[in-house]
Protein backbone atom coordinates (compact mmCIF):
# COMPACT_ATOMS: atom_id res chain seq x y z
CA UNK A 1 0.00 0.00 0.00
CA UNK A 2 1.27 3.49 -1.16
CA UNK A 3 1.46 5.71 1.77
CA UNK A 4 2.65 9.07 0.14
CA UNK A 5 3.80 10.47 3.17
CA UNK A 6 6.51 8.45 2.82
CA UNK A 7 7.96 10.99 0.09
CA UNK A 8 7.08 14.09 1.48
CA UNK A 9 8.85 16.33 3.67
CA UNK A 10 8.25 19.64 5.53
CA UNK A 11 7.97 22.42 3.55
CA UNK A 12 7.68 20.46 0.60
CA UNK A 13 5.66 21.90 -2.36
CA UNK A 14 2.91 19.50 -4.49
CA UNK A 15 1.23 19.97 -7.53
CA UNK A 16 -1.51 17.26 -9.32
CA UNK A 17 -3.51 17.08 -12.43
CA UNK A 18 -6.62 18.43 -12.36
CA UNK A 19 -10.48 18.27 -13.72
CA UNK A 20 -10.88 14.63 -15.23
CA UNK A 21 -7.13 13.97 -14.49
CA UNK A 22 -6.96 14.95 -10.92
CA UNK A 23 -5.60 12.13 -8.97
CA UNK A 24 -8.15 12.21 -6.27
CA UNK A 25 -7.28 8.95 -3.85
CA UNK A 26 -3.22 10.44 -4.29
CA UNK A 27 -4.51 14.15 -3.27
CA UNK A 28 -6.33 13.11 -0.30
CA UNK A 29 -3.93 11.16 0.90
CA UNK A 30 -2.06 14.33 0.82
CA UNK A 31 -5.03 16.14 2.79
CA UNK A 32 -4.19 13.40 5.33
CA UNK A 33 -0.59 13.52 6.02
CA UNK A 34 -0.12 17.39 5.95
CA UNK A 35 -0.85 17.65 9.65
CA UNK A 36 1.92 14.94 10.35
CA UNK A 37 4.13 15.96 7.45
CA UNK A 38 3.28 19.83 6.86
CA UNK A 39 3.48 22.48 6.30
CA UNK A 40 2.64 21.77 3.05
CA UNK A 41 2.12 24.15 -0.47
CA UNK A 42 -0.09 22.83 -3.05
CA UNK A 43 -1.34 24.03 -6.61
CA UNK A 44 -4.33 22.29 -7.62
CA UNK A 45 -6.38 23.49 -11.01
CA UNK A 46 -9.55 23.11 -10.80
CA UNK A 47 -10.82 20.51 -9.13
CA UNK A 48 -14.54 19.12 -7.94
CA UNK A 49 -12.70 17.43 -5.26
CA UNK A 50 -15.45 17.63 -2.11
CA UNK A 51 -12.24 17.50 0.23
CA UNK A 52 -10.92 20.76 -1.24
CA UNK A 53 -14.31 22.40 -0.29
CA UNK A 54 -14.18 22.11 3.21
CA UNK A 55 -11.96 22.86 6.10
CA UNK A 56 -8.50 21.95 5.36
CA UNK A 57 -5.14 21.37 7.45
CA UNK A 58 -3.81 24.72 8.87
CA UNK A 59 -0.44 23.41 7.33
CA UNK A 60 -1.81 23.51 4.15
CA UNK A 61 -1.33 26.67 1.54
CA UNK A 62 -3.82 25.92 -1.77
CA UNK A 63 -2.38 27.97 -4.56
CA UNK A 64 -4.25 27.98 -7.85
CA UNK A 65 -3.99 30.11 -11.51
CA UNK A 66 -7.92 31.15 -10.01
CA UNK A 67 -11.11 29.99 -7.83
CA UNK A 68 -12.81 27.36 -10.24
CA UNK A 69 -15.06 24.38 -9.49
CA UNK A 70 -14.51 23.58 -5.46
CA UNK A 71 -11.99 25.93 -5.31
CA UNK A 72 -14.55 28.86 -5.25
CA UNK A 73 -15.61 27.93 -1.63
CA UNK A 74 -12.14 27.67 -1.10
CA UNK A 75 -11.89 31.30 -1.99
CA UNK A 76 -14.40 32.44 0.12
CA UNK A 77 -13.42 31.38 3.18
CA UNK A 78 -9.63 33.09 2.43
CA UNK A 79 -7.75 29.56 2.33
CA UNK A 80 -7.18 30.59 -1.63
CA UNK A 81 -3.45 32.01 -2.63
CA UNK A 82 -4.07 33.41 -6.35
CA UNK A 83 -1.75 33.51 -8.75
CA UNK A 84 -2.45 35.99 -11.59
CA UNK A 85 -1.44 34.67 -14.83
CA UNK A 86 -1.72 33.98 -18.60
CA UNK A 87 -2.24 29.86 -18.78
CA UNK A 88 0.74 30.18 -21.47
CA UNK A 89 3.20 31.27 -18.57
CA UNK A 90 1.99 28.70 -16.16
CA UNK A 91 4.84 26.24 -18.24
CA UNK A 92 7.62 28.46 -17.02
CA UNK A 93 6.76 28.60 -13.16
CA UNK A 94 7.05 25.67 -13.09
CA UNK A 95 10.44 25.65 -14.29
CA UNK A 96 11.65 28.12 -12.43
CA UNK A 97 9.95 26.86 -9.12
CA UNK A 98 7.59 29.60 -8.70
CA UNK A 99 5.06 27.35 -8.38
CA UNK A 100 5.09 24.28 -6.01
CA UNK A 101 7.22 21.62 -8.08
CA UNK A 102 8.83 18.90 -5.53
CA UNK A 103 6.02 16.24 -5.54
CA UNK A 104 4.06 15.47 -9.17
CA UNK A 105 0.36 13.83 -8.49
CA UNK A 106 -0.67 12.28 -11.84
CA UNK A 107 -3.42 10.28 -13.05
CA UNK A 108 -2.48 8.27 -16.08
CA UNK A 109 -3.86 5.24 -18.37
CA UNK A 110 -3.12 1.56 -17.45
CA UNK A 111 0.36 0.25 -19.50
CA UNK A 112 0.33 -0.04 -23.11
CA UNK A 113 2.19 -2.96 -24.87
CA UNK A 114 5.38 -0.96 -24.41
CA UNK A 115 4.63 -0.74 -20.90
CA UNK A 116 4.34 3.27 -20.59
CA UNK A 117 1.73 5.06 -19.96
CA UNK A 118 -0.39 8.40 -20.91
CA UNK A 119 -1.78 11.45 -19.47
CA UNK A 120 -4.79 10.20 -20.61
CA UNK A 121 -7.03 13.25 -20.38
CA UNK A 122 -4.93 15.67 -18.89
CA UNK A 123 -1.68 16.63 -20.26
CA UNK A 124 -1.81 20.15 -20.10
CA UNK A 125 0.33 22.20 -17.39
CA UNK A 126 1.42 18.37 -16.17
CA UNK A 127 3.26 17.34 -19.30
CA UNK A 128 5.23 20.86 -18.82
CA UNK A 129 5.65 20.15 -14.70
CA UNK A 130 7.21 16.92 -15.06
CA UNK A 131 10.40 17.63 -16.42
CA UNK A 132 11.25 19.92 -13.01
CA UNK A 133 9.78 17.32 -10.27
CA UNK A 134 11.54 15.67 -7.95
CA UNK A 135 9.32 12.76 -7.38
CA UNK A 136 6.15 11.39 -8.99
CA UNK A 137 3.37 9.68 -7.86
CA UNK A 138 0.94 8.02 -10.25
CA UNK A 139 -2.65 6.77 -10.30
CA UNK A 140 -3.17 4.25 -13.09
CA UNK A 141 -6.66 3.95 -13.46
CA UNK A 142 -7.82 1.52 -15.61
CA UNK A 143 -11.02 3.99 -17.29
CA UNK A 144 -8.27 6.45 -18.12
CA UNK A 145 -8.14 6.64 -21.88
CA UNK A 146 -4.78 6.26 -23.37
CA UNK A 147 -4.49 9.44 -25.52
CA UNK A 148 -2.03 10.51 -28.40
CA UNK A 149 0.07 13.82 -28.60
CA UNK A 150 1.44 13.86 -24.83
CA UNK A 151 4.37 12.36 -23.56
CA UNK A 152 4.38 8.20 -22.90
CA UNK A 153 5.96 7.38 -19.42
CA UNK A 154 7.69 4.40 -18.32
CA UNK A 155 6.56 3.04 -14.73
CA UNK A 156 10.47 3.83 -13.60
CA UNK A 157 9.43 7.14 -14.15
CA UNK A 158 7.38 7.17 -10.81
CA UNK A 159 8.40 6.34 -7.16
CA UNK A 160 5.03 4.99 -6.49
CA UNK A 161 1.73 3.79 -8.70
CA UNK A 162 -1.52 2.93 -6.83
CA UNK A 163 -4.13 1.31 -9.13
CA UNK A 164 -7.75 2.28 -9.30
CA UNK A 165 -11.09 1.56 -11.53
CA UNK A 166 -12.85 4.38 -11.09
CA UNK A 167 -15.10 6.30 -13.41
CA UNK A 168 -13.46 9.65 -14.08
CA UNK A 169 -15.00 12.92 -13.13
CA UNK A 170 -17.46 13.95 -15.54
CA UNK A 171 -18.55 17.50 -16.68
CA UNK A 172 -21.25 19.15 -14.57
CA UNK A 173 -24.44 18.98 -16.42
CA UNK A 174 -26.36 21.99 -16.26
CA UNK A 175 -29.05 22.36 -19.68
CA UNK A 176 -28.72 25.10 -21.68
CA UNK A 177 -31.56 27.50 -21.16
CA UNK A 178 -33.21 30.04 -24.04
CA UNK A 179 -31.16 32.70 -23.08
CA UNK A 180 -27.67 30.67 -23.78
CA UNK A 181 -29.50 29.64 -27.25
CA UNK A 182 -30.19 33.00 -27.80
CA UNK A 183 -26.66 34.06 -27.18
CA UNK A 184 -25.36 30.82 -29.05
CA UNK A 185 -27.23 31.88 -31.98
CA UNK A 186 -25.98 35.71 -31.95
CA UNK A 187 -22.43 33.85 -31.63
CA UNK A 188 -22.53 31.47 -34.57
CA UNK A 189 -23.54 34.28 -36.85
CA UNK A 190 -20.32 35.78 -36.86
CA UNK A 191 -18.47 32.67 -37.22
CA UNK A 192 -17.14 32.20 -40.79
CA UNK A 193 -16.96 28.49 -41.89
CA UNK A 194 -13.65 27.28 -41.89
CA UNK A 195 -12.59 29.28 -38.42
CA UNK A 196 -10.79 27.25 -35.94
CA UNK A 197 -12.58 27.11 -32.74
CA UNK A 198 -10.91 28.19 -29.17
CA UNK A 199 -14.23 27.69 -26.57
CA UNK A 200 -15.29 27.08 -22.93
CA UNK A 201 -16.64 24.64 -21.08
CA UNK A 202 -20.32 25.14 -19.26
CA UNK A 203 -23.64 25.26 -20.82
CA UNK A 204 -23.16 28.89 -22.74
CA UNK A 205 -20.46 27.13 -24.59
CA UNK A 206 -22.09 23.72 -25.29
CA UNK A 207 -24.78 25.76 -26.72
CA UNK A 208 -22.78 27.83 -29.20
CA UNK A 209 -21.32 24.21 -29.97
CA UNK A 210 -24.76 23.40 -30.38
CA UNK A 211 -24.98 26.29 -32.73
CA UNK A 212 -22.58 25.96 -35.11
CA UNK A 213 -23.58 22.50 -36.40
CA UNK A 214 -24.79 24.27 -39.48
CA UNK A 215 -21.03 25.24 -39.97
CA UNK A 216 -18.50 23.80 -42.33
CA UNK A 217 -14.68 22.86 -42.14
CA UNK A 218 -14.75 24.10 -38.40
CA UNK A 219 -11.02 23.44 -37.04
CA UNK A 220 -10.50 22.98 -33.26
CA UNK A 221 -7.53 24.47 -31.25
CA UNK A 222 -8.06 25.47 -27.61
CA UNK A 223 -7.21 24.13 -23.92
CA UNK A 224 -10.70 21.86 -23.46
CA UNK A 225 -12.63 19.34 -25.03
CA UNK A 226 -15.87 18.91 -24.14
CA UNK A 227 -18.72 16.50 -25.35
CA UNK A 228 -19.99 19.10 -27.76
CA UNK A 229 -16.91 19.28 -29.41
CA UNK A 230 -16.86 15.27 -29.71
CA UNK A 231 -20.39 15.76 -31.44
CA UNK A 232 -19.72 18.45 -33.73
CA UNK A 233 -16.74 16.16 -35.13
CA UNK A 234 -19.16 12.79 -35.55
CA UNK A 235 -21.39 15.17 -37.82
CA UNK A 236 -18.05 15.70 -39.69
CA UNK A 237 -18.32 20.08 -38.88
CA UNK A 238 -15.37 20.40 -37.12
CA UNK A 239 -13.11 18.64 -39.80
CA UNK A 240 -9.36 20.77 -39.43
CA UNK A 241 -9.34 20.90 -43.20
CA UNK A 242 -8.41 24.51 -43.62
CA UNK A 243 -6.26 24.90 -40.29
CA UNK A 244 -3.34 26.80 -41.30
CA UNK A 245 -1.05 24.30 -38.71
CA UNK A 246 -1.97 20.21 -37.49
CA UNK A 247 -4.61 20.16 -40.44
CA UNK A 248 -7.39 17.42 -40.02
CA UNK A 249 -6.59 17.53 -36.31
CA UNK A 250 -8.20 17.99 -32.88
CA UNK A 251 -5.73 20.00 -30.54
CA UNK A 252 -6.97 20.34 -27.08
CA UNK A 253 -4.93 20.50 -23.84
CA UNK A 254 -7.64 18.52 -21.64
CA UNK A 255 -11.01 16.94 -22.05
CA UNK A 256 -13.90 17.31 -19.53
CA UNK A 257 -16.94 14.72 -20.85
CA UNK A 258 -18.99 12.64 -20.33
CA UNK A 259 -18.55 8.92 -20.20
CA UNK A 260 -19.08 8.12 -23.27
CA UNK A 261 -17.25 11.26 -24.20
CA UNK A 262 -14.18 9.65 -22.60
CA UNK A 263 -14.76 6.19 -24.44
CA UNK A 264 -15.15 8.27 -27.58
CA UNK A 265 -11.89 9.57 -26.93
CA UNK A 266 -10.30 6.50 -26.46
CA UNK A 267 -11.34 5.13 -30.04
CA UNK A 268 -9.73 8.04 -31.84
CA UNK A 269 -6.96 10.47 -32.45
CA UNK A 270 -7.98 13.56 -30.54
CA UNK A 271 -3.99 15.73 -30.11
CA UNK A 272 -3.75 16.47 -26.77
CA UNK A 273 -0.96 18.46 -26.18
CA UNK A 274 0.85 20.48 -23.09
CA UNK A 275 -0.08 23.72 -22.04
CA UNK A 276 3.69 25.11 -23.61
CA UNK A 277 2.20 24.17 -27.14
CA UNK A 278 -1.42 24.80 -27.03
CA UNK A 279 -1.50 28.43 -25.07
CA UNK A 280 1.98 29.19 -26.98
CA UNK A 281 1.15 32.73 -28.63
CA UNK A 282 4.28 31.23 -31.58
CA UNK A 283 1.67 28.60 -31.98
CA UNK A 284 -1.34 30.46 -32.46
CA UNK A 285 0.24 33.63 -34.48
CA UNK A 286 0.07 30.89 -37.08
CA UNK A 287 -3.80 30.23 -36.83
CA UNK A 288 -4.87 33.03 -39.09
CA UNK A 289 -8.22 31.04 -39.07
CA UNK A 290 -8.55 31.46 -35.10
CA UNK A 291 -11.71 32.17 -33.50
CA UNK A 292 -11.76 32.48 -29.54
CA UNK A 293 -14.98 32.27 -27.87
CA UNK A 294 -14.76 32.97 -24.24
CA UNK A 295 -17.17 34.09 -21.31
CA UNK A 296 -17.04 37.08 -18.60
CA UNK A 297 -18.35 37.98 -15.14
CA UNK A 298 -18.82 41.54 -16.47
CA UNK A 299 -18.02 43.99 -19.24
CA UNK A 300 -17.62 47.51 -18.94
CA UNK A 301 -18.44 50.49 -21.61
CA UNK A 302 -15.01 50.67 -22.43
CA UNK A 303 -15.09 47.01 -24.00
CA UNK A 304 -12.72 45.89 -20.68
CA UNK A 305 -13.90 42.17 -19.23
CA UNK A 306 -13.71 41.15 -15.88
CA UNK A 307 -13.64 37.22 -15.99
CA UNK A 308 -12.24 36.62 -12.17
CA UNK A 309 -13.64 37.99 -9.60
CA UNK A 310 -17.85 38.68 -7.81
CA UNK A 311 -17.66 40.03 -4.76
CA UNK A 312 -14.01 40.14 -3.79
CA UNK A 313 -13.90 36.39 -4.45
CA UNK A 314 -12.32 34.33 -7.20
CA UNK A 315 -14.97 32.14 -9.11
CA UNK A 316 -12.95 32.48 -12.11
CA UNK A 317 -9.09 32.63 -13.66
CA UNK A 318 -7.18 34.58 -16.11
CA UNK A 319 -6.86 31.03 -17.61
CA UNK A 320 -6.13 31.15 -21.50
CA UNK A 321 -9.02 33.78 -22.04
CA UNK A 322 -5.95 36.51 -22.46
CA UNK A 323 -3.74 34.13 -24.61
CA UNK A 324 -6.73 33.20 -27.06
CA UNK A 325 -8.49 36.54 -27.05
CA UNK A 326 -5.03 38.42 -28.17
CA UNK A 327 -4.18 36.17 -30.39
CA UNK A 328 -7.67 35.57 -32.17
CA UNK A 329 -7.44 39.58 -32.40
CA UNK A 330 -4.32 40.29 -33.71
CA UNK A 331 -3.25 37.55 -35.85
CA UNK A 332 -6.19 35.68 -35.68
CA UNK A 333 -9.68 36.26 -36.86
CA UNK A 334 -12.09 37.14 -34.44
CA UNK A 335 -12.33 37.19 -30.56
CA UNK A 336 -15.66 37.04 -28.65
CA UNK A 337 -16.99 37.73 -25.50
CA UNK A 338 -20.11 36.20 -24.44
CA UNK A 339 -22.70 36.69 -21.50
CA UNK A 340 -26.04 36.75 -20.85
CA UNK A 341 -26.90 40.81 -20.08
CA UNK A 342 -27.90 39.89 -16.42
CA UNK A 343 -27.17 38.10 -13.36
CA UNK A 344 -29.19 37.47 -10.36
CA UNK A 345 -33.18 37.64 -10.05
CA UNK A 346 -36.18 39.58 -8.75
CA UNK A 347 -34.88 42.87 -7.36
CA UNK A 348 -31.21 41.24 -7.33
CA UNK A 349 -31.23 41.32 -10.99
CA UNK A 350 -27.83 43.24 -12.30
CA UNK A 351 -26.25 43.76 -15.36
CA UNK A 352 -23.61 42.60 -16.72
CA UNK A 353 -22.80 45.69 -19.22
CA UNK A 354 -21.84 47.97 -16.49
CA UNK A 355 -20.16 51.73 -16.38
CA UNK A 356 -16.98 49.73 -14.44
CA UNK A 357 -15.94 46.61 -13.48
CA UNK A 358 -17.40 45.85 -9.62
CA UNK A 359 -14.30 43.65 -9.44
CA UNK A 360 -11.86 46.78 -10.51
CA UNK A 361 -9.62 44.06 -12.24
CA UNK A 362 -9.26 43.91 -15.91
CA UNK A 363 -8.66 40.29 -16.99
CA UNK A 364 -9.04 41.25 -20.84
CA UNK A 365 -7.68 44.70 -22.42
CA UNK A 366 -10.26 46.32 -24.65
CA UNK A 367 -8.03 46.02 -27.42
CA UNK A 368 -8.06 42.49 -27.11
CA UNK A 369 -11.92 42.25 -28.03
CA UNK A 370 -13.30 42.49 -31.24
CA UNK A 371 -17.15 41.60 -30.16
CA UNK A 372 -19.48 41.20 -27.27
CA UNK A 373 -22.67 39.08 -27.16
CA UNK A 374 -25.35 39.24 -25.12
CA UNK A 375 -28.82 37.32 -26.00
CA UNK A 376 -29.90 41.31 -27.13
CA UNK A 377 -27.44 40.82 -29.64
CA UNK A 378 -23.64 40.99 -31.22
CA UNK A 379 -21.30 44.70 -30.09
CA UNK A 380 -19.02 44.61 -33.22
CA UNK A 381 -15.97 46.86 -31.20
CA UNK A 382 -13.34 46.33 -33.50
CA UNK A 383 -12.62 49.52 -35.38
CA UNK A 384 -14.79 51.47 -33.08
CA UNK A 385 -13.83 55.00 -31.01
CA UNK A 386 -14.34 54.63 -27.34
CA UNK A 387 -17.49 56.47 -27.56
CA UNK A 388 -19.00 54.38 -30.30
CA UNK A 389 -17.53 51.33 -28.33
CA UNK A 390 -19.79 52.21 -24.66
CA UNK A 391 -22.89 53.00 -27.48
CA UNK A 392 -22.58 49.82 -28.95
CA UNK A 393 -22.38 47.71 -25.61
CA UNK A 394 -25.36 49.73 -24.09
CA UNK A 395 -27.86 48.05 -26.79
CA UNK A 396 -26.87 44.10 -26.11
CA UNK A 397 -26.97 45.69 -22.05
CA UNK A 398 -30.94 44.11 -21.18
CA UNK A 399 -33.22 46.84 -21.40
CA UNK A 400 -34.38 47.83 -18.13
CA UNK A 401 -30.59 48.87 -17.39
CA UNK A 402 -29.97 50.80 -20.68
CA UNK A 403 -31.11 53.89 -19.28
CA UNK A 404 -29.14 53.77 -16.08
CA UNK A 405 -25.94 53.29 -18.71
CA UNK A 406 -26.32 56.08 -20.14
CA UNK A 407 -26.91 58.21 -17.78
CA UNK A 408 -23.55 56.45 -16.13
CA UNK A 409 -21.87 57.09 -19.66
CA UNK A 410 -23.24 61.25 -19.78
CA UNK A 411 -21.69 61.52 -16.48
CA UNK A 412 -18.43 60.16 -17.11
CA UNK A 413 -18.33 62.39 -20.64
CA UNK A 414 -18.96 65.38 -17.69
CA UNK A 415 -16.48 64.67 -16.32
Amino acid sequence: MVDVADFLDPGDGVWWGQGSAEPEPLVNQVLDAVDRVGPIRAFSGLTWNERLSGDLPEKLTVVSYGGLGQLRSLSRHGRLDVVPCHYSAIPRMFATGQLPNDVGLVQVSPPGTDGAVTLGTGVEYVADALPHTRTLIAEINHQMPATVGGPRLPLSAFAAVVETDRPLREAPAKPADAVDRAIAAHVASIVDDGSTIQIGVGSLPAAVLEALAGHADLGFHSGMLTDGVLALVEKGVITGARKEIDPGVVVTGAALCSAQGYRWIGEHDVEFRAASYTHAPAVLSQLRSLVSINSAIEVDLLGQVGAELARGVHIGAVGGQVDFSRAASLTGSRSIIALRSTVGSGERTQSTIVPALAGGVVTTARVDVDAVVTEHGVAMLTGCTVAERALRLIEVAAPEHREHLQRSLAEQENR
